[in-house]
């Protein structure tokens, strides 16, 4: 019977030890709001949910307590217009103290790493919109003035160079503090005239790709990445664009051996519809879709269509292997260097990936479909 009061008591106070281990606390003293309410909201993605509220006692102190399973943004109230903004992880014991009349602009801080790195992104960036300000000001009073335009030229340099202080700054603490929540409110950060602190992609990526690997279930970390994977995608497609213009081409031109070592121009094939298409022996949906292609390349072939597929394997011999078992007549090419170039020039970034070409070489459509490949053939054919 003892050893069974033991097992209760072990599995209790185990069990009180875990509990406290994910439990926060936010307490602290606020001087001048003796008998007003304090109250703690978390930050989502587009606004913020009260989580609770507790009357400031008479010694200006208040406490609150709960459960994150992960770095949670909160902020602490005053006011709508008075309030700071907190980074919590489980088991934080946070302290903070301040003035009710300048909460929002002047406190302190303890016990939370992610609470701190907070206070420093925002009290910098509060200090650079304030040299803003002043410079903007001076245009004001100047305007009328006889010289002006001259030191308008050098205001302008000032102000351009607190600008690029504070995005090397946002960048650098980025580059600092990947792991940290606080870089996705560095990179969320704006001037006055809503232009983001962060225009450099890199930073993006950097933070996207860390934080993705440690809080995946985060719902700032989850818009962060798909935010930063739809800029990479804009970027690519922006390259893709810029390159045709430069070629004065609609497609960029690929020149690759095909299994005999004789190198074919994609270009070779004006005249004809031409399907390009992306794939790669190991890959699943490939080698799915290829019986698809078979049954159209003999359907429509005599009546001037052509398939030219592009494989990014590096690997020949898996490579012959599917082309001699999917049995494709069809002109097939790569590298065995995963055709980098070709894969960059065409945003490729799943398999497969197809282009529908004109007889002139222009893209006609992307990223088609068996049933839908096969109705654009049958009325450009026909």
């Amino acid at each position: 019977m003892k050893r069974l009061i033991l097992f209760v008591i072990s599995i209790a106070t185990l069990a009180v030890a875990c509990d406290e281990s994910t439990h926060y606390k936010i307490s602290g003293r606020i001087s001048n709001a003796e008998g007003k309410y304090v109250y703690l909201d978390e930050l989502k993605l587009a606004s913020s949910e009260n989580i609770d509220s507790v009357k400031i006692n008479k010694k200006g102190e208040f406490s609150f307590d709960g459960q994150v399973s992960q770095p949670t943004f909160f902020l602490l109230k005053l006011s709508e217009k008075n309030f700071i903004t907190l980074l919590v992880d489980s088991a934080e014991q946070v302290k903070v103290a301040g003035d009710a009349v300048n909460f929002s602009r002047d406190y302190l801080v303890e016990g939370s790493e992610g609470s701190a790195l907070v206070q420093e992104l925002n009290q910098h960036l509060s200090r650079t919109k304030h040299q803003m300000d002043s410079i903007r000001s001076l245009h004001v009073l100047f305007r009328t003035d006889p010289n002006y335009q001259s030191l308008k030229k050098k205001w302008d340099q000032e102000y351009n160079q607190i600008v690029e202080t504070q995005m090397e700054y946002s960048k650098e603490f980025v580059t600092k503090h990947p792991f940290s929540m606080a870089s996705v409110l560095a990179l969320y950060q704006k001037f006055d005239n809503d232009n983001f602190v962060i225009q450099d992609l890199q930073s993006l990526k950097t933070a996207a790709s860390a934080l993705n690997s440690f809080y995946p279930e985060s719902e700032h970390v989850k818009a962060l990445y798909a935010n930063t994977m739809k800029l990479i995608r804009e970027e690519r497609n922006a390259k893709v664009q810029q390159f045709i213009q430069e070629q004065g081409q609609n497609s960029p031109e690929i020149v690759l051996p095909n299994p005999d070592g004789k190198e074919i121009a994609l270009s070779s094939l004006r005249g004809k519809y031409v399907l390009l298409q992306f794939w790669s022996a190991q890959d699943r949906g490939s080698r799915i879709m290829n019986p698809v292609l078979v049954e159209l390349y003999n359907k429509y072939r005599r009546k001037g269509f052509e398939i030219y597929q592009v494989s990014v394997d590096e690997n020949r011999y898996e490579w012959l292997d599917a082309i001699d078992q999917d049995k494709l007549k069809w002109i097939n090419v790569g590298d065995m260097e995963g055709s980098t170039q070709a894969v960059l020039n065409y945003n490729v970034q799943t398999l497969p990936f197809n282009y529908l070409l004109d007889e002139e070489g222009a893209i006609v459509a992307k990223g088609i479909k068996g049933p839908a490949l096969d109705k654009i053939l049958n009325e450009v054919l026909n």
